[in-house]
Order: structure tokens, then C-alpha cells, then sequence
């Protein structure tokens, strides 16, 4: 386990120290401002977010190590940073009580996302090492001048809405070298020790699953269950850490979901599931399928960290994170893919995840898990690499072998990537998709007399083909895509020359039968 203790502070770094709780506020305290956006145009600063390093963390101390009420600011306060700039932030914050234990720590986190964007003109968004924080100008010019403000208006909310924690100390960081520092060797190693937690627990191995509802201010129709296979899709909160918070605030946004009648093993989905589902979309949705990319697939919020995207030119999937902000092979950026993603909708063919979905042994394993997957960016390969299969670990490409679908085809069959010849899924021995079919130019010549009839009594019309009808537009499936054609049929006119020649390019066509009769033929001749 990794060791809980205090930060060590570098001498000679910018430091104030501030005890005790805030008289009042120069800003508003409400839940009517979760769900505020601070625009680009209105904010006075940026803390994190893609362009600088940041991250919250909770550690559970014991009671005599921890000041209450006290924050410690290291590096530039509010009031010195320049309008429109981007700044390192780190926010720590010690915590004990009775009830305290590291089982907690996580859930304890989580709120912050929560009791932050309670404060007027301050926006936070993600979670862990993805905090994502803007001030309004706004917020400024009503008197907010010192981040030592929001700590101590963050604590009272934790002391006051999560009463089991007696005794809160904030240590904030603007210094960027120590927020790096910090965040390597202090955050990610805890980070790292939750996840692993639950690797050793299966869905099938619990009766009930936790859900969680902290997104609902920015995200409605979320539905986020988090199973022992499924951690939250911000990646804060495993299914112990749910249990965790069911235990002590049973009323607040994580409560159990009993897990129901299993009704799909392998696309994991649940009597229960969708039954709560159902309630707590408002109806929206009533079936999720836990591990399933295409067919009912979990609904995505905008906290997540991941998005999967389907590519129907390679029939694969490929996953980009947060941080990686050129565009993927299907030409858009994690943010454009966002805006579609996001939003507590389920959308086939776009899924967001936590990265530590990844270690999932369940990861979408109805759609081929690994298998299906063709790309990332290096940086998120590299980070879980060791949860990807030997035998498919080099045949996923990543920016450096393939930045446009030309490219990434090209390295797929280079290579042999299952997509190429057909997936078979790992969990049930099925074969779910057919290969690429390579493109051919189809060229049929039919010659054949016709005769034509005694009299014309009509005017004669132009040739003209029937078109199919047009079909509703279906769900992307898990198979390839495959177009079936149905041959135009054609009205000869009178004194047009025998024969028929059909060219048709760059198609594929799945033809059962043709059948080409001549006029003789059609009135019983031979």
C-alpha cells in the first residue's frame, strides 16, 4: 500500500498560510450554478486543463495530523496571475474522522468536482489528473482575489455535506515544477493502487453494482453504473469505492443497484440495470449493455477521459484521450468527438470510457475487445500497454504508423489485424465479422436480340431505371458493412440497338441471381 502522509513542501518556494473559516464570501454559494459554463471570452483564468498539468487528490490521515480549516497556497495567488492565461493547479486535501479510511479517499474526491461548482463563477470539470478549472471575470471583479477563497469555501461544503468528515486541511499548488513533481510521485502511484483493487472482482462475483449521478447537472440522461468490470467513465470511481460511498450517505449519488436477471452474459446486460436505467434517464433509455460498443451501449456523460470511435472504412475501432489533441484518423478531435459523445446520450458508434476500463477483462468484449481495437495515440498505448494481448499488442497502430484512414488501412494489412480477415471474439469463440472484402470493378457484358414490338401505340420515354426505396437509416452494426444493390430494371423503347452493357465501379455487390430475358422469351418463345 502506498503510504499515506503530508506533502513535503521545497523551501524557498512562494508559500501563505491561512487558518480558520471564512466570514463570508465575495460570491455565491448554490447548487443552481452546477451545470455554469465560464466561456473562453469570460474567463479571467484557465487551471489545468489540456494545456497544463493538474489533479485533485483526497488522503485520509489521522485526526492529530490534520489542521482543520487550514490552507496552504504554494506558488502565484489569483490576484498576480495575467487575465487569459493558463496555469498549473493541484488541489490536496487531507482528511480524517472516524469514519475516514482510504476506501473513502476516492469518493471524498469525486465530491469536489460536486461542492466546486456550487460556488458562482467557477467552473470545474473532470476529475483526477484531467481537472479542468476556469474563474470568470465576473467572480474577479465581485472580490475573488485569493484561491485560499475557494479552499475554504470547498472545505465548509465537504464538512457540511459529508458530515462523517471531522476534520479537513487544503494544500493548493500553482508552482508548476512541484505540481509535476507531485503529480508523478505522489497522485498516480494511489491512483494506480485503487484501480488494481478491483481486478481480482467480476461482475457475476457481487449482487449489487453503484451508480453514480454527479454529472447529472451537466448530463441529464446519464445513466453511470459502475460494476466490479465497469469502473465510472471518468475513471474515479470503482465499484468499491461506490460501496464505499453507499455506506455512509445511502441518500447521496452513489446508491446500489441490485444487478437484476442476467439477461446477455456476454454484452453484460441486467434486469436491474435497465430497470434503473429507465428511472434514471427519465424514461430515455431502458436497456445498457455494459460491454457493448454497438448495441445499447452505457450512455456517455463528458467526464470521461476516453473515446472510442468506430471507423466503418477499417470495420475497427479506435480510442483517443483527453490529452491527445491532433485529430484521429476519421479527421476529428477528441474535443469535436466530445460534443457528439457527450451529454448522457447513447450513440452508437461513439463510447466514452475511463482508461481504467482498459484493464477490464470484460473490456467491450461483445464487439471483440482487443481484437476490434486498431487505434490509439501512442501515449495512451504505451500507459496500459500491459493489458493489451501479446498477439495483438503490435498490429494497433498509433499516430506515428497511420494519421488518416489511407494510412491506417494500409498498416492493417501490413501487418494482418484481425479486422482485416475477420474478428473472432475471444470470450465465446464467434466469429462476428467477415474481413475486408477488397474492392473489385465489376464488368458485365449481356448480348442478347431483341425484338421489338408490331406497334408503339405511346409515345416512347426515356430510358429510366427504377430506384429502390429508400430505407430508414439503421444503427451502426458490429458486422462489416455490406451493400446489397438491387439491379435497376429498364423499360426498352422501341428501335433502341440490341444489348445491354453494364459497368459498375468502385461497389460492392452481393448479387443472388441475374436473370436477363429477351422479348421472345417474356411471351413464351424459344
Amino acid at each position: 500500500m502506498v503510504e499515506r502522509k503530508k506533502i513535503e513542501i521545497p523551501e524557498g518556494v512562494k508559500k501563505k498560510e491561512s487558518v480558520g473559516e471564512e466570514a463570508e464570501f465575495p460570491f455565491d454559494i448554490s447548487p443552481m450554478y452546477e451545470g455554469e459554463r465560464v466561456r473562453k471570452g469570460d474567463m479571467h483564468v484557465e487551471l489545468g486543463g489540456t494545456s497544463q498539468p493538474g489533479f485533485e487528490l483526497v488522503i485520509a490521515l489521522p485526526e492529530e495530523q490534520v489542521e482543520d480549516m487550514k490552507v496552504t497556497l504554494v506558488g502565484p495567488d489569483l490576484d498576480e496571475m495575467e487575465e487569459g492565461k493558463a496555469y498549473p493547479y493541484a488541489m490536496i486535501y487531507y482528511v480524517a474522522g472516524e469514519q475516514v479510511d482510504n476506501d473513502l479517499e476516492p469518493v471524498i474526491e469525486r465530491r469536489n468536482h460536486d461542492f466546486q461548482n456550487y460556488l458562482e463563477g467557477y467552473m470545474h470539470l473532470n476529475q483526477r489528473y484531467d481537472i479542468w478549472i476556469r474563474i470568470s471575470k465576473g467572480s474577479v471583479k465581485k472580490g475573488l482575489n485569493s484561491l485560499t477563497q475557494i479552499a475554504k469555501a470547498t472545505m465548509m461544503l465537504f464538512k457540511n455535506e459529508m458530515p462523517f468528515i471531522e476534520k479537513i486541511e487544503a494544500v493548493y499548488i500553482t508552482d508548476a515544477e512541484l505540481v509535476d513533481k507531485l503529480l508523478k510521485e505522489v497522485a498516480m502511484p494511489i491512483y494506480e493502487e485503487r484501480d488494481a483493487r478491483v481486478e481480482a472482482l467480476h461482475d457475476e462475483d457481487v449482487e449489487e453494482f453503484y451508480s453514480c449521478t454527479l454529472c447529472q447537472s451537466f448530463a441529464p440522461t446519464n445513466v453511470c453504473v459502475i460494476s466490479p468490470d465497469r469502473p465510472s467513465l471518468c475513471g474515479a470511481i470503482t465499484w468499491f469505492d461506490g460501496r464505499a460511498a453507499a455506506r455512509v450517505d445511502p441518500e447521496g449519488p452513489n446508491k446500489a443497484i441490485p444487478r437484476g436477471d442476467l439477461i446477455d452474459p456476454i454484452g453484460g446486460e441486467y434486469s436491474g440495470v435497465n430497470e434503473f436505467a429507465k428511472e434514471e434517464s427519465g424514461g430515455e433509455y431502458d436497456r445498457i449493455k455494459l460491454h457493448s460498443f454497438f448495441e445499447y451501449p452505457h450512455t456517455s456523460c463528458g467526464c470521461f477521459e476516453v473515446i472510442g470511435f468506430y471507423m466503418p472504412e477499417v470495420d475497427g475501432i479506435g480510442w483517443v484521450h483527453r490529452g491527445y489533441a491532433e485529430p484521429a484518423p476519421n479527421g476529428l478531435t477528441f474535443s469535436t468527438m466530445a460534443g457528439q459523445t457527450g451529454g448522457g446520450k447513447q450513440i452508437i458508434g461513439f463510447l466514452g470510457v475511463g482508461i481504467s476500463y482498459f484493464r477490464s477483462k470484460k473490456f467491450i468484449q461483445a464487439d471483440g475487445g482487443w481484437y476490434r481495437t486498431v487505434w490509439m495515440p501512442k501515449e495512451l498505448k504505451e500507459r496500459i500497454a500491459k493489458y493489451i494481448p501479446d498477439d495483438v499488442r503490435d498490429k494497433i497502430a498509433t499516430e506515428e504508423d497511420a494519421k488518416t484512414l489511407d494510412e491506417l488501412r494500409e498498416f492493417l494489412k501490413k501487418v494482418e489485424h484481425p479486422v482485416v480477415t475477420g474478428v473472432v471474439r475471444p470470450v465465446d469463440g464467434k466469429k462476428i465479422t467477415e474481413g475486408w472484402k477488397e474492392e473489385e470493378e465489376v464488368e458485365e457484358v449481356v448480348e442478347e436480340a431483341v425484338e421489338a414490338p408490331a406497334a408503339q401505340p405511346q409515345a416512347v420515354q426515356p430510358v429510366q431505371p427504377v430506384q429502390p426505396a429508400m430505407q430508414p437509416m439503421q444503427p451502426m452494426p458490429a458486422q462489416p458493412f455490406q451493400f446489397q444493390l438491387p439491379m435497376p430494371q429498364f423499360q426498352l423503347p422501341a428501335g433502341q440497338p440490341a444489348g445491354i452493357k453494364l459497368i459498375i465501379k468502385d461497389a460492392k455487390i452481393i448479387i443472388d441471381k441475374v436473370i436477363v430475358k429477351s422479348e421472345k422469351e417474356k411471351k413464351g418463345g424459344k
